[in-house]
């Protein structure tokens, strides 16, 4: 009998850490904005469209209007399921013990939702689809016919494109650790089971050391574009992972490759605090969120500070 496949691209449209991820609405509008404008367009023009795209919020979005607006609209254009069980994949934002017991909340929370959009498969492909990131157009192809034809758990893409999505500038991405743009392969009683989903990966706690729980192999192409806007401090166009820069023509062609050819530069709006906040030098910005983060008695004071100036 044929093995029958699905292939979920994961989509978590929330963050992590402090607040089950939420980050308000001003967050939320924009990072529908960027999708809508980016990573849409790139999924609307994949060669091979055999997938279901699944968005996780949490469960006080359900009945959101901005959500269901949002939910309508995929729904139009692709198959879709929305899960409201917050982030499933580890957040190390959270000391262990808890991080575990979220995600075994977030993935049992899901997969009732999830089983419906399944159907009879075998295999379980999960694609981590960043809310602000690209693939190229033939990834949903190339990742399927590497899983048919090799005897691995993971297949993503080491090196890629970081996109300026304000101001149009494209230069390589070359990062040191391993980056989030991969598939993990689940025969489906794993990937629905939460304890044994959750053994099965290790767990890895962060992207960079999936390859150390699972057998994963890599593609020697640039398969994926990290898009900066300004709106997070995680990533930058000025990076140091940030290669060489292109410009005229080669950005176009380049774009072309992930269905984002004819696409403009964002517009976005950003209160003034955001826009100061933006000015920080990227260490400064970095300590602040570790300081936000971390343990301790000074963490509400710099939680208050730190998300006053990214609102």
């Amino acid at each position: 009998m044929k093995n029958k496949i699905t292939h979920f691209l994961y989509v978590p449209l929330i963050g992590l850490g402090l607040y089950q991820g939420y980050r308000g609405k001003r967050w939320m509008c924009s990072r529908i904005k960027i999708f809508k404008q980016f990573v849409l367009p790139s999924l609307l023009n994949q060669t091979n469209k055999d997938f279901t795209l699944w968005v996780s919020v949490r469960f006080e979005d359900r009945h959101d209007k901005i959500i269901k607006e949002f939910k309508e609209l995929l729904e139009s254009k692709l198959k879709v399921v929305f899960t409201y069980a917050g982030v499933c994949f580890w957040d190390d934002k959270y000391e262990d013990n808890i991080a575990y017991e979220r995600l075994v909340h977030s993935i049992h929370g899901s997969v009732g939702d999830l089983l419906n959009a399944m159907g009879e498969c075998d295999t379980v492909l999960m694609t981590i689809q960043p809310s602000d990131d690209v693939y190229h157009t033939n990834f949903v192809q190339e990742t399927q016919d590497y899983f048919k034809n090799n005897d691995v758990q993971v297949y993503g893409y080491a090196q890629g494109y970081v996109m300026d999505y304000i101001n149009r500038r494209l230069s390589e991405w070359n990062p040191t650790t391993t980056p989030p743009f991969y598939t993990i392969k689940f025969d489906r009683e794993t990937f629905v089971d939460p304890f044994k989903h959750i053994k099965y990966i290790g767990p890895y706690k962060s992207h960079e050391y999936v390859k150390n729980f699972l057998k994963a192999d890599y593609a020697d192409t640039r398969g994926f574009i990290v898009g900066t806007h300004s709106a997070n401090i995680s990533t930058i166009f000025d990076h140091p992972y940030t290669g060489h820069e292109y410009l005229g023509d080669n950005v176009d062609r380049i774009l072309n490759s992930f269905g984002l050819r004819y696409v403009g530069k964002l517009k976005i709006s950003f209160s003034l605090m955001n826009i100061i906040f933006r000015k920080l030098p990227y260490g400064i910005k970095r300590k602040l969120r570790y300081w936000a983060e971390k343990k301790g008695t000074l963490r509400p004071i710099f939680s208050i500070i730190y998300n006053i100036l990214r609102a």
